[in-house]
């Protein structure tokens, strides 16, 4: 995402969250994933379940948080770097499925549907991720 709209969403606290734009429910990105992004660095706020780590996730694709999309990989599939295609532009996140993930679980299952803009085409990427929990931080495996 492109610098200046990526700052204006970080310092906003009016701008809808990015994993919320296509929920009923709207929640600013102060409300939402920020707390999230600001801390993961100190553990000082985590996300409590599976589906908040994969709303704070897309958040993190949308602004291009490379750093927190690498630390909420887990080390067993986690890639060595991450590149972002600066051309993509997501347009919106539905959560489709959870199953486990809660707050007092060891492991989660997420299927959403990622939508997205490329060269003018407008798709969508589906997909069940896994996800697990160790020492009170969710982490990303993989997609089934």
């Amino acid at each position: 995402m492109c610098d200046a709209y990526s700052e204006s969403v970080k310092n906003s606290s009016q701008t809808t969250c990015s994993c919320r734009e296509l929920d009923s429910v709207k929640l600013s990105y102060a409300q939402c994933c920020q707390r999230f992004h600001d801390g993961r660095a100190d553990g000082s706020v985590l996300p409590e379940t599976a589906e908040e780590l994969m709303r704070s996730r897309y958040s993190g694709f949308v602004l291009g948080l490379v750093p927190y999309l690498l630390a909420t990989w887990h080390e067993s599939t986690r890639p060595q770097e991450l590149d972002l295609d600066p051309q993509m532009r997501w347009a919106g996140l539905e959560i489709l499925s959870t199953r486990a993930g809660g707050a007092q679980a060891t492991r989660g299952v997420v299927e959403f549907a990622a939508h997205y803009v490329d060269g003018g085409n407008a798709a969508a990427q589906h997909e069940v991720s896994t996800f697990v929990r160790e020492a009170d931080a969710w982490f990303y495996v993989n997609a089934l």
